[in-house]
């Protein structure tokens, strides 16, 4: 018997035609499942892979089926095609097979809710007792702690491959030269990283190396790559921190539990970086403006003082003149209503002192001398009055107006 040969072409029509197209039992059936890796095209199409813990399968939702969708699902597709990760659905359509790739999709017609996937409800239940716990820190700002204005030390907790830990290197050494930043690495996707991360955190809360600022983050990637960040014990690890702590988990459309628990949400670990330090260029040119404009205000108050203390000396000297104007005049007149008692005074005292001086020269008893007497005084200086008193060999002082006479008697 003659072999039948196929074409691929021939046979995968073949496939399409008899075993997908016309197959009662995979026909108008829902299949359920949860969207992982979503993306929308230019052409407004969407792809998708639908999967459970068991297989996964492509699918495609043209931008034309977007009616037959649920409008939950609808709305979560307008917040990005994040949102729609992670999602469980129920789809109803038809399979396809593309001949230029050989591989199978199912193309959806209709798209129903079938309510959220095990991992979002592990996210949503988890991000409930943040917020009973009072730890969400991104819907509650007051809750953050300000990251120091000038870090020295910065822990990273990253994967040591890819790009991720070299752009954060190269932005923090570019805008701070000084800095200390050291490195623990982790896995940060698949089994087992979740464990490395927190471990990574709780290293540097006892590390001697104690950094100022934490940044725990990756690159982007799909809800499952991140997944990590959204396990329990990384969470915790992220809001117990005795280090503030900067977020920076995939793109600026990603969020993560950890984006709720630390101090600062970056949305990249690019930004990350640039949020931790400042530019320190732009702090030397601030503080050599704020010293140029220090000393030109010193300067000009300086000025200030001067010109007011010169107003001063100008015042006062104007001032002190006029007071010593009016004292003179003052004393001018005071002078003159003291002048004529002070002249009556003086006169009367001038009186009075020559009545006092002509009674002294009466009472003076050298005065008789002027008129031929003489007084004599023995040795010792008393006054000798009669004859008797005197005895020959004693010697004596006899005072006239005009001098002193020595005698003995005989």
């Amino acid at each position: 018997m003659a072999e039948k040969v196929y074409s691929v072409g021939a046979l995968t029509r073949s496939i399409r035609k008899n075993l997908l197209a016309n197959n009662e039992r995979i026909a108008g059936v829902w299949i359920e499942g949860e969207i992982s890796g979503c993306k929308t095209y230019a052409s407004g199409h969407r792809y998708f892979t639908l999967k459970d813990k068991d297989a996964q399968m492509s699918c495609v939702l043209f931008a034309f089926r977007m009616d037959g969708c649920e409008p939950a699902f609808r709305e979560a597709l307008a917040k990005g095609d994040g949102a729609a990760d992670g999602l469980k659905v129920q789809v109803s359509g038809e399979l396809d097979l593309n001949m230029a790739r050989g591989q199978y999709s199912f193309k959806v017609a209709r798209l129903r809710l079938a309510g959220l996937g095990d991992r979002m409800a592990q996210f949503n239940e988890l991000k409930a007792r943040l917020d009973a716990e009072g730890l969400n820190k991104l819907d509650h700002r007051e809750l953050r702690r300000a990251l120091p204005f000038l870090p020295h030390r910065i822990g990273i907790v990253t994967s040591p491959a890819g790009a991720v830990i070299h752009d954060m290197c190269t932005v923090l050494t570019r805008r701070f030269p000084n800095l200390e930043i050291r490195l623990f690495p982790v896995k940060v996707q698949g089994e087992g990283a979740a464990f490395e991360i927190a471990g990574g955190i709780r290293y540097f809360q006892t590390s001697a190396w104690r950094p100022d600022v934490l940044i725990v983050g990756r690159g982007g990637g799909s809800v499952e790559d991140l997944w990590a960040f959204n396990e329990e014990q990384v969470v915790y690890a992220v809001a117990r921190s005795g280090i503030p702590v900067i977020s920076a988990v995939g793109h600026e459309s990603d969020t993560t539990l950890c984006d709720y628990v630390a101090d600062l949400r970056a949305g990249t670990p690019s930004i990350a970086a640039e949020r931790a330090v400042p530019v320190k260029s732009e702090l030397v040119a601030q503080v050599e403006d704020i010293a140029a404009r220090l000393s030109r205000a010193l300067r000009q108050h300086a000025e200030g003082r001067i010109q007011h203390l010169d107003n001063l000396e100008l015042r006062l000297g104007k001032a002190l003149k006029d007071v010593a104007s009016r004292m003179e005049v003052r004393l001018q007149r005071v002078a003159l209503r003291l002048e004529t008692p002070l002249v009556a005074a003086l006169q009367r005292n001038e009186s009075l002192l020559r009545e006092h001086e002509a009674r002294l020269r009466l009472l003076n008893p050298y005065a008789v001398l002027e008129r031929g007497y003489s007084i004599t005084t023995d040795a010792a200086g008393h006054v000798i009055r009669q004859a008797s008193a005197v005895v020959s060999g004693d010697r004596m002082s006899t005072r006239f107006a005009d001098g002193m006479v020595e005698s003995v008697a005989v």
